[in-house]
């Protein structure tokens, strides 16, 4: 054996130093990757062939080995790490040849193209990468940035530390806009920092606050960073689940866990809001404390007053709280006491299924032992008192086409039921409601008239819906008995919104503010997924670009509001009317509904494709486009060279004997420990590209093979992979930092600066350790 190491050994230190010198090279990462892939391969081969590669295997011949095997212990939970006293038998890594490994590389490498980038299941969450980028570089080029921390600084200026939590505050909307670590930390490093400096803040606490809530976007969704780790951790997940299913003696894991072993991108980003809020609470927090302790270094800063009108406390707390808290509540209240529901009558030509039992209970003696191990044996007791009641009542029922008369009495029992106010029309009041008293929060002193006037039209529009509006109205009816009070609405909402616009804040943050709700809230309530969403993100950035531009041009931008009216009534009427006019009896108000819905729908591509030119014309989309094709470009090419690497370690056994290492642990926690431990060290020398593509899927079969929530798991993942942008010396946030900060600001600056936002997210995976809750209440309060 070399150096006294085992073969296997050697041939990972091979790629991995390969690797590190590729990167430390200066060549760029995307190709240094694979070519590090060829290379170590290249190298490990001709040792190989050498013989100077001896890989020790466990010599499965031996009796001792087929001794142990009888007793009951798998085939795969034999490992020289676990048993090192079994007997061994020298091999070379390659047991067929480095030329065979090779063949089958390259047809593994195609496939995998195929698969994961070409053609796969996965490359419809992978676009989303895509729209993601453009919409974050659109928004940054857009000068949204510039905007909020003129405003946030004039908001929390005068607090000890606040420009400092503006910073924090800023980075956190960026996060959720944006999500583009190197254009947020570049933009707030060119336009906070001297401010700080110049107004006596301490250069650590400045760029630290800086570099730290710049990486905000790896978290707080929409993350690049999740969507990425989600469409490989779901692939994981659930291959690592069957194989434990399967181990188990179950025939899959759907029998073994009683319920699918899937998770996606989209629950993931519910998972994440909660998680990446708190960090951003702990930097702020961190700012304020620092203040407290340190004023001189971290002052308060007048820096002017906004044209906000002044207000009373008691104002301020009734227009701007209590009023949405009471409107908001009393929404809820009233659904959970059936006032406020559902008025479809859409019912199902079929019947339903039967329920069935909790758990599958017809499995064998070694799945049954297996599953009563996981669930208790008070839940599989539960589930075989279920299947037996199933079984007396004559088994589950089969869903089967309903006669005219059962159909008729199962839409009347639906009429019956339904809520008197529809939730759509509550959702609309709510908003709309919340729009005005936001408009007599900020401006008391203004005429109330249109606003009393709007809300009586609120009022009617209710009343309009219980006594008039029912579950068999038509959507052409609904729309002519609502359209006198929503005159009187339109009209008090116009005033409101013109109020609104007056508030420095409010014209500031809305606009942004209502893509991030579109955006996220599409995906969180599980409307859609995350690609569609992301598109919408990318088109209302651009329009949003253009309406700036068209601003600062001194230029009417009608047609951007237009344009977004006009996707406004495609969704009201969308929702209402059935617009399929392909099918049989359409009826006057759907093709009514139709045209008009179509003819908002190009008037909304044609402000698309007039926001598209105002901003081509200006020399803006230009660039844009040209960077979000080398983001993404970058991104898939990391993705194919990462595979290529991941083929090469697989080869020569590295994969597994890296996962029989893990597997020598009894302790599924301990093992959790080191590989988040490991994943923090790489982040030192690594970006979390390489990560995702190389360690994760290495590692990933064992993480998530276990017991513990692949919702917890991947987020835990996803805020260690976030110190990757912050830990010297490799941190590319520091590096960004760097590129713009004054010539008084040293590195030693920014490394010292640093270290206690890396103590934060060290101290955040810890409470995500104690409270799992943090990560696993937003999925569990949405259903998907």
């Amino acid at each position: 054996m070399l150096f006294g190491l085992d073969g296997v050994e050697i041939g990972l230190i091979i790629v991995f130093v390969c690797l590190f010198g590729g990167i430390l090279s200066g060549f760029p990462v995307a190709f240094a990757i694979g070519g590090a892939g060829v290379i170590s391969f290249a190298i490990i081969a001709a040792l190989d062939s050498a013989g100077l590669l001896v890989h020790q295997a466990i010599d499965q011949s031996s009796q001792a080995y087929r001794d142990l095997v009888n007793s009951g212990v798998p085939n795969d939970a034999v490992s020289v790490f676990r048993y090192p006293d079994l007997p061994r038998i020298a091999e070379s890594v390659f047991p067929k040849g480095w030329e065979e490994a090779m063949n089958r590389n390259v047809s593994f490498i195609v496939n995998r193209m195929n698969e994961r980038v070409l053609a796969g299941q996965s490359i419809e969450t992978l676009l989303a990468v895509l729209m993601f980028v453009l919409m974050g570089i659109t928004l940054e080029r857009s000068k949204i940035a510039n905007d909020l921390l003129t405003t946030m600084a004039r908001v929390f200026g005068p607090l000890p530390g606040g420009l400092a939590v503006s910073i924090v505050v800023v980075g956190a909307f960026l996060a959720a806009s944006t999500g583009i670590v190197g254009a947020t930390v570049v933009t707030m490093g060119l336009l906070a920092l001297p401010t700080m400096l110049r107004n006596g803040y301490s250069p650590e606490l400045s760029t630290g606050v800086i570099a730290a809530s710049g990486t905000l976007g790896q978290i707080i969704p929409p993350s690049i960073v999740i969507v990425l780790l989600g469409t490989l951790a779901g692939d994981l997940y659930s291959a690592a689940q069957e194989a434990r299913a399967t181990s188990a003696g179950c025939t899959d894991a759907l029998t073994y866990l009683g319920q699918p072993a899937v998770v996606s991108v989209g629950t993931l980003f519910q998972a994440a809001l909660l998680p990446g809020i708190m960090l951003a609470l702990l930097y702020a927090l961190y700012a304020f404390v620092y203040a407290l302790f340190n004023p001189e270094k971290a002052p308060a800063v007048p820096m002017g007053s906004t044209n906000a009108e002044p207000i009373t406390r008691g104002e301020g707390f009734t227009w701007f709280l209590g009023a949405p808290i009471l409107l908001i509540v009393g929404t809820i209240f009233l659904g959970n006491m059936g006032i406020v529901g559902s008025q479809s009558t859409v019912v199902s030509s079929f019947s339903e299924i039967s329920e069935g039992a909790s758990l599958r209970t017809n499995v064998g003696p070694e799945c049954q032992a297996a599953m009563i191990e996981l669930h208790g044996q008070e839940a599989w007791d539960t589930a075989v008192s279920e299947q037996a009641a199933i079984e007396a009542a004559g088994g589950q029922q089969a869903s089967e086409k309903l006669s005219e008369e059962a159909l008729a009495e199962k839409q009347a029992d639906k009429i019956n039921s339904a809520a008197p106010i529809g939730t759509g029309v509550a959702i609309i009041v709510i908003l709309l409601a919340l729009v005005m008293t936001t408009a007599r929060g900020v401006s008391p002193s203004a005429s109330r008239r249109p606003l009393i006037i709007g809300g009586i039209g609120l009022v009617l529009t209710v009343l309009i819906d219980i006594m008039l509006v029912g579950p068999t109205t038509s959507p052409g009816t609904m729309v002519v008995l609502m359209a006198l009070p929503f005159v009187a609405v339109i009209y008090g909402i116009l005033y409101g919104l013109k109020l609104c616009a007056s508030n420095e804040l409010i014209r500031v943050v809305f606009p942004p503010l209502v893509l991030i709700v579109a955006v996220l809230g599409s995906i969180l309530g599980g409307i859609t997924n995350p690609t569609p969403a992301a598109a919408l993100g990318a088109g209302g950035a651009i329009m949003l670009a253009a309406y700036r531009k068209l601003t600062d041009l001194d230029r009417s931008p009608k047609v951007i509001i237009w344009s977004t009216l006009a996707i406004v009534i495609c969704i009201l009427v969308g929702v209402n009317f059935d617009l399929r006019i392909n099918q049989e009896d359409v009826g006057f108000e759907n093709w009514a509904a139709f045209f008009v819905a179509y003819g908002a729908y190009l008037y909304a591509v044609f402000g698309l494709l007039f926001s598209c030119w105002i901003l081509y014309t200006s020399g803006v989309l230009s660039p844009v486009v040209r960077e979000t094709a080398k983001v993404t470009s970058m991104v898939f090419t990391i993705l194919i060279g990462s595979q290529l690497l991941n083929l090469v370690v697989i080869s020569f056994g590295g994969e597994h004997y890296i996962q029989q290492w893990l597997k020598s642990f009894d302790n599924e926690l301990t093992v959790f420990l080191i590989v988040m431990l490991v994943l923090f060290i790489l982040g030192f020398v690594l970006d979390f590209l390489e990560i995702i593509y190389i360690v994760i899927p290495i590692v990933g079969p064992v993480i998530y093979g276990g017991t513990f929530d692949p919702k917890w798991v991947t987020i835990m993942i996803a805020v260690n992979l976030q110190t990757s942008f912050l830990t010297p010396p490799f941190g590319f946030a520091l590096f960004y930092l760097r590129g713009v900060a004054p010539a008084s600001v040293t590195t030693g600056h920014i490394y010292r600066g640093i270290i206690p936002f890396v103590l934060i997210q060290v101290g955040a995976l810890a409470l995500l350790w104690m409270f799992p809750a943090i990560v696993t209440l937003v999925p569990d309060l949405i259903p998907n």
